[in-house]
């Protein structure tokens, strides 16, 4: 998924992350694929949080940030991206609507100024991509 943010020029100003082990290697893994250096926050309220707790996270996000990675887990996190997304391509929602699986990516798009703003339905949907998305006829990951 790293490969995938750098290639598409979605580096994030800053990154944000459960606690827990395994999303703290996620994070660490898509960001060495990255050119720069990502300021990570550890948030330890994320791990097992409700779309609406996951929202006021958000919400936290310091104004000058325009690209912001979060990694979590579901169901909140997929539970988060259908509600912050009123629009998209039809396909994309389809599918990240049927299932959010692990290491999956939701690209929104928020029409604020301030992330104080962000709403559930207020972001649209850009891309949805899930590992399978990204793999090879190999099944490796493709470069």
């Amino acid at each position: 998924m790293g490969a995938f943010l750098a290639a598409e020029g979605l580096t994030p100003d800053i990154a944000v992350t459960s606690d827990a082990r395994r999303a703290k290697q996620t994070l660490d893994s898509a960001l060495s694929a990255l050119p720069v250096h990502v300021a990570q926050i550890v948030e330890n309220t994320i791990y097992s949080a409700s779309a609406d707790h996951l929202l006021e996270v958000l919400r936290q996000t310091p104004d000058k940030v325009t690209t912001l990675l979060a990694v979590g887990h579901n169901p909140g996190f997929g539970e988060l991206a259908n509600a912050l997304a009123y629009d998209g391509a039809p396909d994309d929602l389809r599918h990240m609507r049927e299932k959010f699986p692990t290491a999956a990516l939701a690209v929104l798009d928020f029409a604020i100024d301030r992330w104080i703003e962000a709403a559930f339905g207020g972001a649209r949907l850009q891309r949805f991509i899930v590992p399978a998305d990204l793999r090879d006829g190999d099944g490796d990951e493709a470069e």
